[in-house]
């Protein structure tokens, strides 16, 4: 073992930031909060498994690159941990949900390579929360989504028995059908991939800022949808603000839940049944239109 594969958080900042640590302070099994000299307050993250830390920084150095919505600064990370700015915490405003939504739209608009591109320096093998997530390139989003993103964790809930056989040949009958279902064809955006409430954080700038990403190229009504799965603050400025920056194609509303398919399967294989009823009812939902 490597001298800092044991050192505590604290060790980790000082390293990582090349600063002096004058406190700390855990929030959480996986965060710490830490000050540095001068007063400067930094976050450490834990990775939940091998390339966790290096996918989320590539992540967050990837979103920072399109110069759209704020993300933390990375000041580093090693095999274990990431040490990112801590974000100073306000309120949820009107102004700050219409601005989040020109801003994903400018993120979106930034691009990737292929659906399925991983940021820059980040692995092929990320993760999405605590769930494994392969990063495989593809060019047709209806095909790479159903093999890619749909399911794999449809087969993981089946083998835990979270998925009855007979639900999961109504997902598959999506998957076959996504072609027709998918709407008008749109370039892979670049993803925060895991756009749920608590990964917004409500800035004391006055702005949203993003953090925890599961970055990929991706379908840009994906992050859309899973802001509606869990619900967001002022959620419908934050629609505003991206249709007025770059209007969503006809019937994208009915396609919400084919794009939350991804994200209930997901919490389906950890947290279990309930989500996979979730996602049945989707499925049988996107199969009626």
């Amino acid at each position: 073992m490597r001298p800092q594969d044991a050192e505590g958080s604290g060790a980790t900042a000082a390293r990582l930031t090349g600063r002096r640590v004058t406190g700390e302070r855990t929030l959480s099994a996986t965060l710490t909060e830490v000050t540095l000299d001068g007063g400067q307050v930094v976050m450490v993250k834990r990775g939940d498994g091998p390339g966790a830390a290096q996918a989320e920084a590539a992540g967050l150095r990837w979103l920072a690159d399109a110069g759209a919505v704020p993300v933390p600064a990375v000041h580093g990370h090693d095999p274990h941990r990431l040490v990112t700015d801590r974000v100073p915490q306000g309120r949820p405003k009107d102004t700050a949900a219409l601005r989040l939504g020109r801003d994903l739209a400018a993120l979106h608009a930034a691009g990737a390579p292929a659906f399925g591109a991983p940021p820059p320096g980040g692995p092929r093998d990320a993760y999405i929360g605590r769930a494994p997530m392969r990063n495989a390139d593809g060019t047709d989003w209806p095909a790479w989504y159903a093999e890619h993103r749909v399911l794999p964790y449809l087969r993981l809930a089946v083998d835990d028995d979270t998925v009855r056989p007979a639900e999961a040949a109504v997902i598959e009958r999506v998957c076959e059908r996504l072609p027709e279902l998918a709407g008008p064809a749109e370039p892979p955006a670049r993803l925060h991939g895991d756009l749920w409430n608590g990964n917004v954080l409500w800035g004391a700038d006055g702005r949203a800022w993003l953090i925890d990403p599961a970055a990929h190229g991706g379908h840009r009504e994906t992050d859309l949808a899973m802001l509606h799965l869990f619900g967001c603050p002022h959620l419908d400025e934050v629609l505003d603000g991206y249709q007025q920056a770059a209007p969503l194609a006809d019937g994208w509303t009915d396609r919400i839940g084919l794009h939350q398919l991804f994200p209930l399967l997901v919490h389906a294989v950890l947290f279990g049944r309930g989500y996979a009823e979730q996602a049945l009812g989707q499925a049988e939902a996107a199969l009626a239109r």
